[in-house]
């Protein structure tokens, strides 16, 4: 079984989803299962189906939330430092064409969110940053070409 990586708070939102769903979501989908019965014939009954349909949903990311929790491997953050990028890391980087900046935080994939600033340590981005520090330049290749940044802070926080 493969280690999946993760911060502190991933796997915590990992739980938080799990929770609802089995807390929450199957009890709310067995009501809805029940009054969708409850309507008659179920060969032509479209609630029924769309109930199902959202019951085996819940059931099959259920499953997944437990095995990535099972999987989970934890790292603190917070006890990480040093100068060069490792998972974890919250980089500021500027482009070198737009002269844009941007601030990323290298996380695992399941809690990855590109909107927050958190990419996953297997995006395109992040394996060319592993390794880097202050003051490098990093060639990404990007679909829409390749693009270069300058890393201009390191930190884990």
């Amino acid at each position: 079984m493969e280690k999946i990586p993760m911060t502190a708070s991933g796997f915590k939102g990992l739980e938080e989803e799990l929770n609802q769903l089995k807390n929450v979501d199957r009890h709310a989908i067995i009501a809805a299962i029940a009054e969708a019965r409850a309507h008659g014939d179920l060969s032509e009954n479209a609630e029924y189906h769309a109930a199902k349909e959202k019951q085996s949903f819940i059931e099959g990311r259920v499953m997944e939330l437990e095995d990535q929790i099972g999987r989970a491997e934890v790292i603190d953050i917070s006890k990480l430092s040093g100068s060069s990028i490792k998972f974890g890391a919250t980089v500021t980087l500027v482009d070198e064409d737009t002269n844009e900046k941007r601030k990323y935080q290298i996380v695992g994939d399941v809690e990855s969110d590109a909107k927050k600033g958190r990419i996953s340590l297997s995006s395109p981005i992040a394996r060319a940053l592993i390794g880097k520090s202050k003051g490098d330049t990093v060639e990404v290749a990007a679909p829409g070409g390749a693009r270069s940044y300058e890393i201009l802070k390191v930190e884990f926080v």
